[in-house]
């Protein structure tokens, strides 16, 4: 099923080219239509603007050239009503039988009306990335939700879809932590006793003192670097284990949240870090500056207006994170095959990957006309204060602290609705609502803007929050318990019939479903989804006050409706990472 805009698109531009083909050349731009929704509902639910600009080319009273376009229009079925207003303005009505006939198709079809794209792609999206051997705190959620909803839009609109967790493990910080573990916890490197991430982290911070204040100790750490960038199987074995200590943690969070994600860390770009150095070098791209081996790439400078250099390898001889994206760029178009990469950093690290992909296009790396790269930037989450969010004694927040108590702040949210529910089903559903209402107050907000963390807010019942669109989809669920019907019978035996301006309004709001998706896909902001699902459970809401289902003649009709907006409400939450509830 076309989306409507698509629809739209067609009509006007199949009428502005009958109108007008005598008038201008055939490869005009003019004829592309320029249709927008409606600003306000009494304007109906599109307009169009071309008439304007081709008044003016064609030095014509733009009234006129709109009703000549109109006058194209008149007998097409998916529109009841175009009117022309101020300056030539047309706006556009559909018709509520035609909005019928695509709401029930929606119904019939598994994927609710969005068609699967005419070219599949090949899309890395990365994302969460956190370091090995520390702890995902709140900085991380942002990056693992946002990427994780962008990954499950693209898979849903039918792409193959790679998810990578780039993660930081390899580096300085492993000759420190190793060298601290050999002489503190000799057992845990071999094996023999096993630990948490938690205490992993502990025993990083120490390694890290040790390295700061010990000399001694900081010349142990660096030749332990040079043992593991070696191949040492001993600093190798250890390595591993402190990577597999890690990953049992980071696993918890990544459960909790539902979200799947492939591993493929900074070292697995070693092999090719030599190469694309000696590559740069061939292409002319390298400038050796202080020792270093460096890229200065047009337009960048420093604060003191000096060239900015980009640095790939160290005087040293040494590889560092600029190296490992470049090398990941290669892998990702050259052996992935990619058509588009996306990645999900925090704004802090916009201007590395403006960097990176500036020198991506100077090697021949990428293409932009065969792929799309892009950086996904992210906000802040900030307490109440408006600052940083931290724990009271001013560290930083552990993810999984934060998590728990969203679910544990549902639970008794769901006591206090539900008393008489027995306590597993309490916590099940206190696990979907705290963990969906994280999710939602995240997704919600334009992701380049800081947000405020806040429980009491995110819980409420009210206003653009999970809880709220998650009793549209129960108050459903009650509505089918009620009527008793089958609605797979009625799906095939009855048509949806729109005639109340509520149902017209919320026919319409479900046949924008794939517009919404399709907008998304492109400016990879997840709110787009979240305020069309919130307004869909504004629109549902509406139809529930002013059109009773039950024992009404239109009741089958109705009923498909609100099966349809159930439907689209849990398909729509499903792609932003959330589950949906049967009561609340």
């Amino acid at each position: 099923m076309e989306n409507l805009l698509t629809l739209l698109n067609r009509a006007l531009g199949n009428a502005l080219r009958s109108a007008f083909d005598q008038e201008l050349p055939a490869d005009s731009e003019l004829f592309l239509p320029e249709v927008v929704h409606a600003t306000q509902p009494q304007f109906g639910h599109y307009q169009c603007n071309n008439a304007l600009k081709l008044g003016k080319i064609l030095k014509k009273n733009p009234r006129e050239v709109a009703e000549k376009i109109i006058a194209q229009c008149a007998h097409d079925s998916l529109i009841q009503r175009m009117e022309s207003a101020g300056p030539g303005f047309i706006n556009i009505t559909l018709s509520p039988a035609f909005l019928g006939k695509q709401t029930q198709h929606i119904l019939r079809d598994s994927r609710v009306g969005v068609p699967l794209p005419e070219h599949k792609q090949r899309i890395i999206v990365e994302f969460s990335s956190p370091n090995i051997a520390k702890e995902l705190h709140v900085g991380h959620i942002r990056s693992t939700i946002i990427g994780d909803a962008l990954a499950r839009l693209f898979e849903f609109l039918g792409h193959d879809v790679l998810r990578l967790n780039h993660v930081g493990d390899w580096g300085t910080q492993f000759g420190m932590l190793i060298t601290y573990m050999e002489e503190h916890a000799p057992d845990v490197l071999l094996g023999q006793v096993h630990t948490d991430l938690s205490q992993l982290l502990t025993w990083y911070k120490a390694s890290k003192k040790c390295f700061d204040e010990d000399p001694s100790f900081k010349k142990r750490a660096q030749l332990q670097v040079v043992k593991l960038q070696s191949g040492d199987p001993q600093s190798l074995h250890a390595w591993k284990i402190i990577c597999q200590i890690s990953r049992l943690g980071f696993k918890e969070i990544y459960d909790l949240l539902d979200v799947n994600i492939l591993e493929r860390g900074e070292s697995f770009y070693n092999p090719y870090l030599p190469q694309v150095v000696a590559d740069l070098e061939k292409k002319g791209l390298i400038t050796v500056s202080d020792g270093a081996k460096c890229v200065f790439l047009e337009g960048f400078v420093t604060r003191e207006g000096t060239p900015l250099p980009m640095i790939v390898q160290k005087s040293d001889g040494g590889y560092n994170y600029d190296t490992t994206d470049v090398a990941a760029l290669w892998h990702r178009v050259f052996i992935e095959k990619a058509d588009r990469i996306v990645i999900v950093t925090d704004a802090g690290q916009s201007l590395h990957f403006a960097m990176l992909f500036k020198a991506g296009e100077l090697a021949g790396y990428i293409n932009p006309q065969q792929v799309r790269v892009d950086h996904v930037p992210f906000g802040l989450v900030l307490g109440a204060d408006g600052k940083k969010f931290k724990t009271r004694s001013g560290e930083t927040e552990r993810l999984i602290d934060l998590l728990l108590e969203a679910v544990q702040q549902a639970e008794i949210i769901m006591r206090e609705r539900l008393p008489d529910l027995p306590e597993q089903e309490i916590s099940s559903l206190a696990r979907t609502l705290g963990i969906d209402a994280v999710k939602y107050a995240d997704l919600a907000c334009n992701r380049v803007k800081d947000y405020v963390f806040s429980y009491e807010r995110m819980l409420k019942f009210e206003g653009n929050t999970a809880a709220f669109l998650l009793y549209a989809y129960v108050r459903i669920q009650g509505i089918k318990r009620k009527v008793g019907k089958s609605i797979d019978e009625i799906i095939n035996s009855a048509t949806i019939q729109p005639e109340h301006p509520s149902e017209i309004a919320l026919a319409l709001h479900l046949c924008q479903f794939g517009e919404t998706l399709e907008m998304m896909s492109r400016d990879l902001l997840p709110n787009r989804l979240t305020d069309y699902l919130y307004h869909l459970a504004e629109a549902f809401h509406a139809f529930f006050r002013d059109c009773r289902v039950e024992g009404t003649p239109q009741e089958d009709s109705r009923l498909l409706l609100a099966e349809a907006s159930a439907r689209v409400l849990e398909k729509g939450l499903t792609i932003l990472g959330l589950k949906t509830l049967d009561r609340m």
